[in-house]
């Protein structure tokens, strides 16, 4: 084999899918997409990554839209390019691991539907996660692109990454995409995986990153000198700060070279027209945070979109003075989990318990649910060990999972589709799949009860001195509610809903009274008015920080009164119930 190549640089486009998910929240419509998708469609990219992801989350939750609906629409305005779709191997488009029926049925819906290249990832770098998914690709005869999560720790190097490349070879990948979500690449360590990859193998790498580092456009020049054949670019307004680098400017920069990607600029031109009147219709969802260089993710190791997820829950939290020592837990908490790649989900698990590690005072003093599923070996296996403390303060003396954790999974599909049949929520047979991996937001939308969110309206800056209220009491059918404002309609934020706590719930010192100890939705109740409970034993889980986290009972005793509900928002030294 040979590392460098005279053939032409292939672009995948990602102005589609993760462009808008790294810019403004993956909010972007499918009328909006559906004119560009027929622009882009003249420029001849290799494919277009416009599915999977999070559009699947954000068309139900957020717009009132079908992602099925939306893909079949884009295949036709997408005549002459693939479409490509990221998919979370076992996790899917979920945030869970599902039973190997459903991804059998997802896979193959996904390919009926227009999908032809399947980039398939998992957050830990477990094969054993992707195999299915894998396999289910190859059936259906479209292309299929194995992921590496690209991160950089003690136990992660360019060889232990060409290592995982050689199964992925070996499993029939048709291109193998090392996918660098952080932005932490250099460029040495791009020249020296991909050609590492490239003398041994007879198969197209593609490299993906983004600018949250400033450092991209430098690693893409490294790739192409190391004989890259597919690099991800986003066009120029959805381009940069958290995102990829632009499509334009890679395409001039290559322009005449050997590697020149015979992609006409003035093409191009027609296509950044039509992004620039969506930026300037979608700006007002930009978070200024995600738009520049951001350094410390060379020093923290974080994704960009983890630290603006990290600010916007330590403002829930009326923390925001301790980010930096959020930050500077971040690594001892992946260290101590065994290092694993931050990326969808493990992002999140690591970041949330962070958090938590700061503002309860005391590391592990309290575990999310999603934590202890990590440690019990259910999202698969960790790079490295996980600390033998840890592990036994988090789960005891339980030998953690080690095979497959797909493998404890029974069938669910037919089970699953009968409940939602006897709902009245099918359609059609991908409204099953659409509900097996959103049962809580699904079946309002099959049921057409869902509003779609409103784009914000920029609106003029205050005048100086001029202030928005912070709090304020509403009354509601003769109830009081206090209220914080945590956004103004028309700013240039992402707006969130309100947060309202019930007047019911008392405050202060107690006699007995088990407090909240962080801000949050009540998820679940698990015991009664009068139940015995034993020291340590769950009362109450919070939603909190997108995670579950459970308030254990401080002491033996009974329970005396409980003054919270399924759905209640609480704060911070809310009393949640009494425990004599």
């Amino acid at each position: 084999m040979c590392a460098a190549s005279s053939d032409r640089i292939l672009i995948t486009d990602t102005t589609l899918r993760d462009a808008h998910q790294s810019l403004i929240a993956t909010r972007l419509r499918t009328e909006d997409m559906l004119p560009l998708a027929r622009a882009i469609d003249t420029v001849g990219f290799f494919s277009v990554e416009a599915w999977g992801g999070a559009t699947f989350d954000s068309c139900i939750r957020f717009l009132n839209e079908d992602p099925w609906e939306r893909l079949q629409k884009l295949k036709s305005e997408l005549v002459n390019t693939p479409i490509q779709m990221l998919l979370r191997g076992q996790n899917l488009v979920g945030y869970r691991h599902y039973p190997d029926d459903v991804v059998e049925r997802f896979v193959a819906a996904a390919a009926e539907n227009g999908v032809a290249i399947f980039r398939i990832f998992d957050a830990l770098n477990d094969i054993r996660n992707m195999q299915k998914a894998m396999k289910e690709v190859k059936n259906t005869g479209s292309h299929l692109q194995g992921a590496i999560s690209y991160t950089t720790s003690p136990v992660h190097s360019t060889e232990s990454f060409i290592a995982m490349a050689r199964e992925l070879y070996a499993l029939d990948c048709d291109s193998i995409c090392i996918k660098d979500m952080a932005g932490l690449i250099m460029p040495e360590a791009a020249h020296d995986l991909i050609s590492g990859i490239k003398e041994e193998m007879d198969v197209k790498v593609c490299l993906h990153s983004h600018s949250t580092s400033g450092v991209a456009s430098l690693s893409y020049q490294a790739a192409v000198g190391a004989g890259v054949d597919i690099l991800d670019t986003a066009m120029s307004p959805f381009a940069l700060g958290t995102s990829q680098p632009p499509t334009e400017s890679v395409v001039a920069a290559l322009r005449g070279s050997p590697r020149d990607t015979e992609i006409d600029l003035v093409a191009l031109r027609r296509v950044r027209n039509i992004c620039l009147e969506l930026r300037e219709k979608y700006g007002p969802l930009v978070d200024p945070i995600s738009e520049r260089v951001d350094s410390d993710v060379l020093i923290y190791q974080l994704p960009g979109g983890m630290i603006s997820n990290l600010i916007s829950q330590l403002k829930e939290q009326d923390a925001l003075d301790r980010h930096e020592e959020v930050l500077a837990e971040v690594p001892r908490v992946r260290e101590d989990l065994g290092y694993p790649p931050l990326v969808t989900p493990t992002s999140q698990i690591v970041g949330t318990q962070a958090v938590l590690n700061v503002l309860l005072g005391e590391r592990y003093k309290n575990v999310t649910t999603e934590v202890k599923d990590y440690v019990r070996g259910l999202y698969g296996k960790p790079p490295a060990q996980i600390d033998p403390a840890i592990q036994r303060h988090i789960i005891g003396d339980d030998e953690p999972v080690t095979v497959r954790p797909a493998n404890l999974l029974e069938p669910m599909y037919q089970k699953m589709k009968q409940q939602a049949e006897d709902a009245g929520l099918i359609r059609k047979e991908e409204d099953v799949l659409t509900y097996i991996l959103y049962p809580s937001i699904a079946p309002s939308f099959l049921k057409g009860e869902r509003k779609r969110e409103e784009i914000p309206k920029k609106v003029p800056e205050p005048a100086a001195g001029t202030e928005f209220p912070t709090a304020m009491e509403v009354e509601v059918d003769g109830e009081i509610f206090a209220v914080r404002i945590v956004s103004v309609e028309g700013s240039a934020v992402e707006s969130v809903p309100a947060i309202v706590a019930k007047e019911k719930i008392p405050r202060g010192d107690v006699a007995g009274g088990v407090k909240s100890n962080m801000q949050g939705m009540v998820l679940k109740v698990p015991v009664q008015r009068g139940a015995a409970v034993k020291k340590g034993e769950t009362l109450i889980i919070l939603e909190a920080m997108k995670m579950e986290n459970p308030i254990h009972s401080p002491r033996d005793g009974k329970v005396v009164d409980i003054f919270v509900d399924t759905g209640d928002v609480v704060q911070n030294g809310d009393v949640l119930m009494i425990v004599e």
